[in-house]
């Protein structure tokens, strides 16, 4: 039996959202670790004094860095902000773990890419950003891997969840309130469910095959779509009658460009973990079913 002196602590920033709410509803599974769990009151990451405070006051072996800035087009209007959050506190806190010797595990994106790819991007392709939110997020790779060795970043895409604002709760709010919306049908990538990316992470520290591993791995549900097809499944799913049409990018212009092509190639993952990925249809199943 562990007891609770001798359970291993795991801090969980962005803790309320979509990957921190559930790595949250997931630890009730892992007895054996402590969890804490900060939102940006308790613990304001782009201070880096507050960041070096934090992890002195508290012994943590893992840290999983789930604070992120996501609002990509708010982003066009607001780079110093993306930048602060998504680079430099991602340096603070990577910073301030290889001082302790906790593990430093950050998620990443698909738009640190752009797009023009034509086959599933590995974790060495070259990047090339084309919006300042994948900027953000790119910097905040090329910090953490020069400040930290030893950290591991999760490249995702495409994530959504039953928690916080998301593709797939649009969609439903959509169905309820339009009989007919427009939704792209040229951009491709991999939805990810953040249940399953969280089970993934966890995965990771209770095998403990995060020690052995630094630097980039691409983690995404298997199976490519498009925000058409993938509107298309949720429909579906929940029957709804709402009239779904196809457009180009061209007609659904947004402050800041999309990637045509992002999807992740996990094979490295798998091999890692010894593991079959879900593909995003099942998980998109579960999600739905758990938001009904």
């Amino acid at each position: 039996m562990i007891t609770a002196d001798h359970k291993k602590n795991i801090l969980v920033t962005g803790a309320n959202g979509q990957l921190g709410s559930e790595i949250k509803q997931l630890s009730k599974n892992y007895s054996s670790y402590k969890f804490l769990f900060t939102t940006k009151n308790d613990l304001p990451i782009e201070n880096a004094n507050a960041v070096n405070n934090f992890l002195n006051k508290q012994s943590i072996q893992y840290c999983i860095n789930c604070a992120a800035y996501t609002a990509v087009d708010k982003a066009e209007t607001e780079k110093e902000k993306a930048f602060a959050i998504n680079a430099d506190a991602a340096g603070f806190l990577a910073d301030a773990c290889k001082k302790h010797k906790t593990k430093f595990i950050h998620i990443s994106t698909d738009y640190v890419f752009n797009g023009n790819s034509k086959t599933p991007l590995k974790e060495d392709a070259e990047t090339d950003p084309i919006n300042v939110y994948g900027a953000s997020k790119l910097k905040g790779e090329e910090i953490i891997l020069n400040t930290n060795r030893d950290a591991c970043i999760i490249r995702t895409s495409w994530v959504y969840s039953s928690y916080g604002n998301n593709f797939v709760k649009t969609m439903l709010r959509l169905f309820k309130e339009k009989e007919s919306i427009n939704v792209v049908n040229d951009q491709h990538g991999c939805p990810t469910y953040a249940a399953d990316l969280a089970a993934i992470i966890m995965k990771c520290i209770d095998e403990k095959n995060i020690n052995e591993y630094n630097g980039i791995v691409n983690y995404c549900n298997a199976g490519v779509t498009t925000w058409f097809d993938f509107a298309m499944a949720i429909k579906n799913f929940v029957n709804s009658n709402c009239n779904i049409f196809p457009v180009p990018t061209s007609q659904y212009p947004t402050p800041a460009k999309r990637p045509q092509y992002s999807v992740l190639d996990t094979s490295k993952i798998k091999e890692m973990l010894c593991i079959d990925i879900p593909s995003w249809e099942d998980c998109l199943h579960k999600c739905i079913e758990r938001l009904q």
